[in-house]
């Protein structure tokens, strides 16, 4: 006869029915999530009172009442050098809260904090517990030794660096060189998991989509024997669709390939998701999983997602800079206004995000899984040239991280692409972690590599072509291009295949009010004279990234076009800016929205068409392209018109067709207007693949010809 006590039953089981059964204690997750206490002070000594409150998550400038500037602020002239500067006001902040926890304490007890900067020092109950020195992966503690439980009160310290100054040196920082301010704090959820033994430490989902099956893995936190039931659940229905067992004899890691009743695979088109069960003696842990692959294909250029062709189309968040955006507030841990961002990300076409130098709250992952967005999940290093990388971050403690890093987010099925840095010239440390962890990822994810070479063939190769920053910079050059776009930095001898993916390009940012940031303050006055007004600015800006985007996705020459950005900061003094006329809100710039949308459109036009000048009394041969990103033929038509504001003064139409993730050319003929001036020409695409219509646009100048 077995006993087991579940909450406040006792339960008899006898002989084979307890071996079957195997019920266990309930893993129970708290989250220490809400209003916590904060103080000032030393990294040495605790302070006598906290008598400021802050969020968590959140940042300290949330404090109330407010902190003096918490954390490093770096003016312009010293971001050109990576430096760690300090918080002249304090070394540290101390976080304290107390809680208490109904009935005994279970076997196992472990105090979870998603992400800390700058590091995270640990107290239970006056007992100092351990730290944490990783800014951007969680901590795990065990802290059983040291909780009360039957409702007796128990208090949490944090000590959190203040500051980069408290970064060691062997450890990424997260260095923007266009960042002003790195503001410390809890900036992720604090969880206390409670259950019994053994602890499953981890769970890793490997989907296979083509045999309808997963592989699934556990770690256990210690060797074991014993047997655990697994049961995979429709996410929202909980139908069971699998179920299995897994065996240990006597070490920490069990897999085996469980089979799915109709499988369902994830997509940005159906973000169909499961959730894996395990029960294993004294616990039970769960995680969600979708169904979904994801590879390259080196030979054509393209990622494949779920064995077939796939085109990557989206933009950039680059949530390190939002933290210092002064509209930023409670926003990035609202998880409604999250899901709107990631919505209205998707209403521009977008199928895919890099979440660029900075990883985000872990909801919003979950968000992503859960709208249906592709994750490039890129790692905050960002130092340019090899003689900026701290000498003291070696293979070893990068992997560390790395391994940290990806355990953490292999689940997701957002997350397809493992970005190891950005704009980074390191083939050492770099290449020699991303070969110590990459094994780990049972999905085998292609990697991405910054600047550096690829870590293996068939790895995905970043290119940022921005164009409209040089001077000598021509349309008509511009269109005569081949669709690959260079890397300044390619060495002789050092031939680089095969996928490409621009993830940046344009150089033609405006701040939200109109300003302009400091790397475009004197394009514009080239482009458009110096009395440009910001209306003018806006529509050149829409219009060009709208010509842009048209163009490197016609070429074909790419695996993804991702623009930069779509969340960043907006401050007099940045260098960049996204698109936004009020992020709280979430209002795009209209002429983004309008022309940019366009251009990002599964099914969409390019009028092949780069000359600004043209004269009277001629024909225009016009080529106009069609761009089917769709696993399945496009027909509809083509009209291209000739326009002077909002008068037509010619047009032709004609039939279109474009095969499955293929483009299609047609010459369209017009007769070029006889009166000089200002003209637009107009590709209008019907019906596109939501049923509407999408456009290409190019300004014209019509000046005096000899023609007949």
């Amino acid at each position: 006869m077995t006993t087991l006590r579940i909450g406040g039953l006792i339960v008899l089981i006898s002989g084979a029915a307890a071996l079957a059964v195997e019920m266990t204690i309930h893993r129970r997750v708290i989250r220490l999530d809400g209003t916590w206490e904060v103080a000032e002070g030393s990294l040495a000594e605790r302070p006598a009172r906290f008598d400021h409150t802050v969020p968590v998550p959140g940042l300290l400038d949330m404090a109330d009442p407010p902190f003096a500037q918490p954390g490093s602020t770096v003016p312009e002239p010293e971001r050109r050098t990576p430096r760690r500067p300090a918080d002249p006001h304090r070394e540290a902040f101390w976080y304290r809260r107390t809680f208490t926890l109904d009935g005994p304490l279970p076997p196992t007890a472990r105090l979870r904090l998603r992400k800390v900067r700058y590091g995270a020092e640990v107290w239970v109950n006056q007992t100092r517990v351990g730290e944490h020195d990783r800014n951007f992966t969680p901590a795990e503690f065990d802290v059983r030794a040291h909780l009360r439980g039957d409702a007796a009160t128990n208090e949490l310290v944090v000590r959190v660096g203040a500051s980069l100054a408290q970064v060691p040196p062997h450890r990424c920082d997260g260095w923007d060189f266009e960042k002003s301010r790195y503001i410390p704090g809890i900036y992720d959820s604090v969880e206390l998991i409670l259950t019994g033994e053994p602890y499953i430490r981890n769970i890793q989902v490997a989907p296979l989509p083509r045999h309808g099956t997963a592989r699934v893995r556990v770690e256990l936190d210690r060797a074991w024997v014993g047997t655990a039931s697994v049961q995979i659940v429709e996410w929202q229905s909980r139908v069971t669709v699998g179920q299995g067992r897994l065996i240990w004899l006597g070490g920490d890691l069990a897999d085996d390939e469980f089979t799915i009743l109709n499988p369902r695979p994830w997509s940005p088109e159906d973000p169909f998701l499961y959730e894996v069960v395990v029960t294993a003696g004294g616990d039970a842990a769960r995680t969600r999983f979708g169904l979904r692959s994801f590879r390259t294909d080196p030979v054509a250029g393209r990622v494949l997602l779920n064995d077939r062709p796939y085109y990557l189309r989206g933009s950039n968040v680059t949530i390190d800079r939002f933290f210092e955006d002064s509209e930023r507030g409670e926003l990035p841990w609202n998880r409604d206004w999250v899901r709107r961002l990631h919505r209205a990300f998707k209403d521009m076409h977008w199928n895919a995000l890099r979440y660029c130098i900075g990883f985000p709250p872990d909801f919003w992952y979950d968000i992503a899984d859960e709208e249906g967005v592709l994750i490039q999940d890129e790692f905050p290093i960002w130092y340019l040239h090899a003689t900026n990388w701290p000498a003291a971050i070696t293979a070893d403690h990068l992997a560390q991280e790395y391994r940290e890093w990806i355990e953490h987010r292999w689940n997701h099925p957002c997350v397809v692409i493992w970005d190891a840095q950005n704009e980074t010239i390191n083939d050492g440390a770099i290449l020699k972690a991303v070969a110590m962890v990459r094994g780990l990822d049972l999905s085998d994810r292609p990697w991405e590599n910054g600047w550096g070479i690829p870590p293996r063939p068939g790895d995905l190769i970043e290119r940022h072509p921005y164009r409209s920053n040089r001077p000598d910079f021509a349309w008509a050059d511009f269109g005569r291009h081949s669709g690959i776009p260079g890397i300044p930095w390619t060495e002789p001898g050092r031939a680089l295949r095969p996928p490409y993916l621009i993830n940046e390009y344009g150089w033609l940012w405006i701040n939200r009010d109109g300003s302009l940031p400091t790397l475009t303050s004197g394009i514009y006055a080239r482009l458009l004279g110096p009395d440009a007004t910001v209306e003018q600015r806006r529509r050149y800006y829409a219009r060009a990234l709208a010509a842009k985007t048209e163009f490197w996705r016609a070429r074909r020459q790419c695996a993804g076009v991702l623009h930069f950005c779509g969340l960043g900061y907006s401050r007099p003094d940045g260098q960049t800016s996204d698109h936004w006329l009020d992020v709280r809100n979430l209002a795009w710039e209209p002429m983004f929205r309008t022309y940019v949308r366009d251009a990002f459109a599964p099914v969409g036009v390019m009028l092949d068409w780069w000359t600004e000048t043209i004269v009277t009394n001629t024909v225009l041969r016009v080529p106009v392209v069609i761009v089917n990103d769709l696993d399945r033929p496009w027909t509809g038509e083509v009209r291209l018109e000739l326009r002077a504001g909002e008068s037509v003064r010619a047009s032709t139409t004609r039939p279109a067709r474009a095969d499955a993730l293929g483009t299609h050319t047609i010459v369209m003929d017009l007769a070029a207007p006889r009166t000089l001036g200002r003209y637009e020409l107009c590709a209008i695409l019907s019906p596109a693949a939501d049923g509407t219509s999408v456009r290409s646009w190019r300004d014209l100048n019509v000046i005096e010809g000899t023609g007949p």
